[in-house]
C-alpha cells in the first residue's frame, strides 16, 4: 500500500498498452526498462536509436511518446504517437494510437481534439472487438467533460462506461467515477449510493490502493450525507489497515478526514489531534502534496 493510486492506474495502462500490441521488440524493451526506472533521458536516446534501426517499431514509438509525456513535453509525445497511428493498420492498433492521440490532446487542453480522438477510440474498439478499450474511451471522455466542468455530459460518458465493465474492478471504477460527478452535481444522496457499489467491488477486486482510496472517498460522502457513524467505521477501518500494511499515506488521508467526523461530533481535542498526525506522516514522507492538502481540507475545520 506505498504506491499512490495514480501511480498504481498510470502502470495498469502502461501493462493494458504494452500487452495488447503485438511482440516487444528488444529495443522496445529497454526502452519500456529505462522508463519504468524513470530514466526519461536515456529512454529517448535508445527510442531514437531504435527508430534508426528499424522505422516500423510501433512499441517503441509508445515508449517515446510516453517519454516525452512524462517529461511535459507533449507536443513531442503527439508527434510520435501521430506517427504510431500512421504505422498502425487494424483497428486494434489504430484503437491503441487513438488512445494515446487523446490522452495528449487533453494534456494540451484541445478538448475537442481530445474528445474526437477519444470517439475514433471506441469506433476502432467495436470494430477490433475490444470492449475494455469502448469503456475507457468513454471513461476518457467523462474526464473531459468533467475537467471542463460539464457535468451531465460527463455522468453519461461514466454511466456507459459502467454498462460495459467487464469484472469488479473495471465495474468498481466506473462507479467511482460516476459517485464523484453526482458529488460535484450536490447529488449527494446519489453520490454515495455509488461509493458504496464502487467500495465494494474493491473490496473483492481491487488493488489496495484501489480499495483504500475507495474507503477514504466514501468516509468522506457518509460525512456530507451526516452518516457519521457510517463514517467513522469505514475510516477507521482503512486508517487500520493502512497502519498494519505501510500505508502511511493512507493513513494520513484518514486521519484528517476522520477529524471532520470528530468536530461534527463536538470532540475538538481529537479532531485536532487527528489532523496534527496526518500532518507529521505527510512531513516524514516529504509529501509536499499531502501536505498541502491537508492544510486546505483542514484550514476551517475548528
Amino acid at each position: 500500500m506505498t504506491i499512490k493510486l495514480k501511480t498504481t492506474l498510470s502502470i495498469l495502462f502502461i501493462l493494458l498498452f504494452i500487452n495488447n500490441v503485438s511482440a516487444i521488440s528488444t529495443e522496445a524493451n529497454a526502452c519500456n526498462q529505462l522508463l519504468q526506472k524513470g530514466e526519461l533521458d536515456a529512454a529517448l536516446i535508445q527510442a531514437k536509436k531504435a527508430i534508426e534501426y528499424n522505422k516500423t517499431d510501433k512499441e517503441v514509438r509508445i515508449c517515446q511518446g510516453r517519454a516525452y509525456g512524462y517529461k511535459g513535453d507533449f507536443d513531442a509525445a503527439l508527434a510520435s504517437f501521430n506517427s504510431l497511428d500512421a504505422l498502425s493498420s487494424d483497428a486494434s492498433d489504430k484503437t491503441i494510437s487513438s488512445y494515446l492521440i487523446g490522452r495528449t490532446y487533453a494534456q494540451l487542453k484541445k478538448n475537442d481534439l481530445a474528445i474526437a480522438s477519444f470517439q475514433q477510440t471506441i469506433s476502432n474498439a467495436k470494430t477490433a472487438k475490444y470492449q475494455a478499450y469502448e469503456r475507457i474511451g468513454h471513461n476518457a471522455i467523462g474526464d473531459v467533460y468533467l475537467t471542463n466542468n460539464q457535468l451531465a455530459l460527463a455522468l453519461d460518458e461514466y454511466l456507459l462506461g459502467t454498462k460495459l465493465a467487464a469484472n469488479d474492478n473495471e465495474r468498481g471504477e466506473s462507479y467511482e467515477k460516476v459517485a464523484f460527478t453526482h458529488h460535484k452535481m450536490n447529488q449527494h444522496d446519489l453520490a454515495l449510493e455509488y461509493q458504496i457499489k464502487a467500495y465494494l467491488m474493491h473490496d473483492t477486486a481491487g488493488t489496495l490502493d484501489q480499495y483504500a482510496h475507495s474507503s477514504i472517498e466514501l468516509g468522506r460522502y457518509y460525512i456530507i450525507t451526516k452518516s457519521y457513524t457510517s463514517a467513522e467505521n469505514v475510516l477507521n477501518k482503512i486508517i487500520k489497515l493502512a497502519k498494519e500494511q505501510g500505508g502511511a499515506y493512507y493513513e494520513a488521508q484518514g486521519s484528517y478526514v476522520l477529524a471532520k467526523v470528530k468536530v461534527a461530533r463536538g470532540d475538538i481535542p481529537e479532531a485536532k489531534r487527528l489532523v496534527e498526525h496526518a500532518k507529521s506522516i505527510a512531513v516524514a514522507a516529504n509529501d509536499e502534496a499531502l501536505t498541502k492538502e491537508i492544510e486546505q481540507e483542514t484550514v476551517d475545520l475548528f
